[in-house]
C-alpha cells in the first residue's frame, strides 16, 4: 500500500501535468511554430508520453488554444482592472499599460506567439480566429476604453478611438514580432528602453489636446 506521501505527491504531479504541458507547447510552438511542432515533442518535453497529452487535451490546437488561455488572457484582465481602478491622468494610465504589456509579453516567450500567428494564420484559421477574438479583440476594448477616457477629460483630442487603436498599437506589436525575428540576426540598432520611451512620447504627444 502505497503511503499517504507517496499518493499526495503523485496526486499533486498528476494536477501539475497541464501546467507542464502548456509550458513545454508554449516552448516548441515559439522554437518551431504551430505547424512544425508535434504533440510527442510536447510530451517528451513536458516528461510524459504522447497518450497523457489526449488525457488533458483534445489535440494541437486544443493546447494551443490553453496556453493562449494561461499566458495572455490573465494579463489583459489585470490591464482591465488597472483601467476600473486607476485614477488621474489617461496618459498615465496608458503608459502603465504598456509597460506592463512588454515586461510580460516582450520579455518572455510569450511573445513569440503574435509571430506564429502572422506566419500561419492562412493555414490555421481557426487558431488566428481565436486568437484574434480572444486576445486581440479585447485587448483593443482596452485600450479604447483608455483613449475615451482621456477624451472626456480634456486630456486628449479629439478622435475615433476605433480607428485610431490599430495604428497606436502596431509599432509595440512590430517590435516584439521583431525581437523573435531580426534581432538573432544583430539587426536591432536601438535599445529597448529608448525605443519605448521614444514610442510613448510620440504616441502621446500625438493623442493629446496640447502635446505641451
Amino acid at each position: 500500500m502505497a503511503c499517504p506521501i507517496e499518493k499526495f505527491r503523485w496526486r499533486r504531479r498528476k494536477e501539475a501535468r497541464p501546467a507542464e504541458l502548456t509550458a513545454a507547447a508554449l516552448d516548441l510552438f515559439v522554437e518551431k511554430g504551430f505547424a512544425a511542432t508535434r504533440l510527442d515533442e510536447i510530451a517528451a518535453r513536458a516528461g510524459v508520453s504522447k497518450g497523457t497529452v489526449y488525457l488533458y487535451f483534445s489535440g494541437k490546437e486544443d493546447l494551443f488554444k490553453a496556453v493562449i488561455r494561461e499566458s495572455l488572457l490573465p494579463l489583459l484582465a489585470e490591464g482591465e482592472k488597472l483601467v476600473a481602478s486607476m485614477h488621474g491622468p489617461a496618459g498615465d494610465l496608458f503608459k502603465a499599460i504598456v509597460m506592463r504589456w512588454w515586461e510580460m509579453v516582450g520579455e518572455n516567450p510569450i511573445g513569440g506567439i503574435p509571430k506564429l500567428i502572422f506566419a500561419e494564420a492562412r493555414n490555421f484559421p481557426e487558431i488566428a480566429r481565436f486568437y484574434a477574438e480572444e486576445v486581440i479583440e479585447r485587448g483593443k476594448r482596452l485600450l479604447v476604453a483608455v483613449f475615451r477616457r482621456g477624451i472626456d477629460s480634456g486630456e486628449f483630442r479629439p478622435f475615433d478611438p476605433e480607428l485610431l487603436v490599430h495604428i497606436v498599437f502596431s509599432p509595440l506589436m512590430m517590435r516584439v514580432i521583431w525581437k523573435h525575428s531580426l534581432d538573432c540576426c544583430g539587426v536591432t540598432t536601438v535599445p529597448i528602453d529608448i525605443y519605448l520611451r521614444e514610442y510613448l512620447e510620440l504616441t502621446l504627444r500625438g493623442l493629446r489636446r496640447d502635446p505641451a
